[in-house]
């Protein structure tokens, strides 16, 4: 690869423009826009493969207010046509085994409850009551029997009654506090207080209530353990038998990422429930999302072989049910696998993937173990597959095009862009310039190459030059990807150019570039960032002397560190970010994380913590920084980004603080408002870039 002094042209390589239409049309993104745009999600597909259903997001900015309506049309793209209405959140549709009912959760009584929609006609009915809500609900093949996650005091179980008057005599004690005896006793958002989540059975053909909800994973346990995203950690065998979940029992899961898959008899008697039968004990890394063949004779979840660390490969192992053989599917590929599914004929896998900044999908013939790409474009956030496997239906986004179902051929050859099957947001993208993006290659550290996406401004000319805003990814162990979302679109409407880059520690480009990070948090990725904003600055049609950095979490640690480290950029804006490795050690509650990251406790590696930590530089803090946190990250605690605002203040340097006192690691859709509208106001002041059209001072005043 050419040294950093080799002519601009060769050190950065253009690959293509990776979203729709290269012309620009329509007026420049704002900040309301944000609200405009429909979520597209959550595509289930009948029985008979005929009809698709699927979930229709709406924000009401002047209420404040997200609602979700249940829409369906047919597999080719014909008759799409709302299900439901209202201002409830109606989600996760799935059919029954029949086809005869639609499934889902809506929040239309208050917590997220089941119902049933009857196909045939009739109104929706509300199948359970169960406090605090349910989450992930799926059918027997049968059709009796629907299984379901909930969050329970252990004492209760399944009564509801017990659990209601539980949560009630919290909520009416005038003392408020909180008791732990072991770690893990808040987590992301919320403070555990003795609840568990457990996997409930409704029978359906119990008449009597109280008889109908059993508890089938009972313990002072997490069964199944928390999930970003929910769902896919448990699944009922096609007799209806067994129970397979996702549970970690080990002593210290504060420190363990060792969940395991475990089986329990359906109609097991207590002492059967409460002594699951574990089928991973061997590994000592994580195993979840188990799925049961369709034939029953095979089991198949996904791995990480490393204890402890959370950014293992994940890959899918199938094992047989009556000898325990196991065999790693994705042994060759070497990249992040999410979401699986079998064929109905159980011959194939399906499963999307972390790939070069797109989330594909793939096919895994499992005579033969070849694994196929099915389709290589943009992002899937969900996907469900046709009862005969012959197409899958995606919600899938781009960088220039909101979400929306596409259909997918997964006949080896087809065109792996797919057919269009829903257009919500159709007359917005002729309404607005929603700005495609280019991806460039530029030699990072140790001579990798590091992927680059550029979002031009709104308007583009190449005979100017634009000021740029450089935005590091969290994680670290993420991807930037071809995806739709609020970061690509708002500063580009606004007059700017932004770049996403996936340095070392990113995922999509094999295990080894993801590990580098690891103990390694101001080595080859502090080299990347700075060998991108080095390229970045010789485009033609950027202002060098007008480039900011922004990032969240890890992002957040990122440019608190270039805080100590350079004055090349103009402004700063860290949301969310580590900035004390020591204090952070002791206050997260994933202290796995840490743990492996940073090679240790910090009184078993004191030097790395000190070296690392961006805490140790404040003399060399000059640049003026936007502080964003929220009071109830427990993942990053808010203090952390407290102390780096006291040290930017105390060392004289331009910042400003934003606490969102209701947010945790994410604010909500709605609090983003405020997130964006500060960013266009920091950067405006120091870029030179225009007002941000909403004050942030009447945001955060209810003007």
């Amino acid at each position: 690869m050419p040294k950093r002094s080799a002519p601009f042209a060769l050190a950065v390589v253009l690959l293509l423009t990776s979203s729709a239409p290269a012309a620009e049309s329509g007026r420049a993104f704002t900040l309301d826009d944000l609200y405009r745009t429909k979520a597209v999600a959550e595509p289930a597909i009948s029985p008979d493969g005929r009809t698709v259903v699927y979930a229709v997001g709406t924000n009401d900015w002047a209420a404040k207010k997200r609602t979700v309506a249940l829409w369906r049309v047919d597999a080719d793209g014909a008759n799409a046509r709302p299900l439901t209405s209202g201002d409830a959140r109606d989600e996760h549709p799935f059919f029954s085994p029949d086809g005869k009912t639609l499934a889902f959760v809506s929040t239309r009584t208050g917590d997220p409850q089941l119902f049933f929609l009857p196909l045939g006609g009739g109104e929706a009915e509300q199948k359970t009551k169960f406090p605090g809500g349910i989450d992930s609900p799926r059918f027997s093949k049968d059709g009796r029997f629907v299984v379901f996650a909930a969050d329970v005091t252990p004492a209760c179980g399944a009564d509801a009654a017990c659990n209601k008057k539980a949560a009630d005599a919290r909520e009416a004690n005038k003392i408020k506090a909180h008791l732990a005896d072991g770690l893990l006793y808040r987590h992301w958002t919320s403070w555990k207080d003795g609840a568990r989540t457990h996997v409930l059975l409704l029978d359906l053909a119990e008449p009597d209530a109280a008889k109908a909800v059993r508890d089938l994973t009972p313990g002072d346990f997490d069964s199944p353990p928390f999930s970003l995203g929910g769902g896919g950690e448990f699944d009922l065998s096609p007799d209806g038998k067994e129970l397979v979940f996702a549970s970690n029992r080990d002593a210290d899961p504060a420190f363990s990422t060792n969940s395991d898959v475990w089986t329990v008899p359906v109609s097991g008697d207590a002492g059967a429930l409460a002594s699951p039968k574990n089928l991973t004990a061997a590994n000592k890394g994580f195993d979840g999302a188990p799925r049961y063949s369709p034939d029953g004779k095979h089991l198949a979840f996904t791995r990480q072989t490393t204890p402890r660390y959370e950014s293992d490969r994940f890959r899918i192992v199938l094992r047989d049910r009556a000898t325990g053989a196991e065999k790693d599917l994705t042994a060759s590929f070497d990249d992040n696998v999410r979401d699986f599914d079998f064929s109905k004929d159980g011959s194939r896998i399906f499963f999307t993937a972390e790939v070069k900044g797109r989330t594909p999908l793939y096919e895994i013939v499992l005579s033969t173990g070849a694994i196929r790409a099915v389709s290589s474009v943009g992002a899937i956030d969900a996907w469900a597959l046709a009862p005969d496997a012959s197409f899958a239906v995606a919600a899938r986004r781009r960088i220039g095009s909101p979400a929306e179902l596409w259909r997918l051929s997964v006949a080896p050859g087809a065109d792996g862009n797919g057919t269009r099957l829903t257009t919500h947001n159709a007359a917005f993208e002729k309404e607005v310039d929603v700005r495609p993006a280019e991806e460039i290659s530029v030699p990072g550290a140790d001579g990798k190459s590091v992927q680059v996406w550029i979002v031009k401004p709104h308007g583009f000319d190449p005979a100017k030059k634009y000021p740029l805003i450089l935005n590091v990814h969290g994680g670290p162990q993420q991807q930037w990807a071809d995806a739709y979302r609020g970061d690509w679109q708002v500063y580009p409407g606004a007059g700017y150019v932004v770049a996403f880059p996936n340095p070392h520690g990113s995922t999509g480009f094999g295990q080894a570039y993801t590990s580098a990070i690891s103990g390694d948090w101001d080595g080859k990725v502090m080299k990347d960032v700075e060998k991108v904003a080095d390229a970045l600055e010789k485009l033609p049609y950027v202002d060098k002397d007008r480039m900011g950095a922004m990032g969240w979490s890890w992002g957040g640690y990122a440019m608190m560190w270039l805080e100590g480290h350079t004055t090349r950029f103009k402004a700063l804006a860290a949301m969310m970010g580590v900035y004390d490795l020591r204090a952070m050690y002791s206050s997260t509650e994933e202290v796995w994380f840490p743990k492996w990251d940073l090679k240790g406790a910090p009184w078993e590696n004191a030097a790395l913590y000190r070296r690392q930590s961006p805490s140790e530089y404040v003399t060399a803090f000059k640049t003026p920084c936007l502080v964003i946190t929220g009071e109830k990250d427990y993942r990053v605690p808010y203090t952390q980004s407290l102390e780096f605002f006291t040290d930017l203040q105390a060392r004289g340097v331009p910042s400003r603080l934003i606490v969102f006192e209701k947010a945790g690691h994410w604010p909500s859709a709605f609090e983003m408002a405020l997130y964006y509208a500060a960013h266009l106001d920091w950067f405006s002041r120091w870029l030179g870039g225009p007002p941000s059209p909403w004050k942030p001072e009447d945001l955060v005043a209810g003007r």
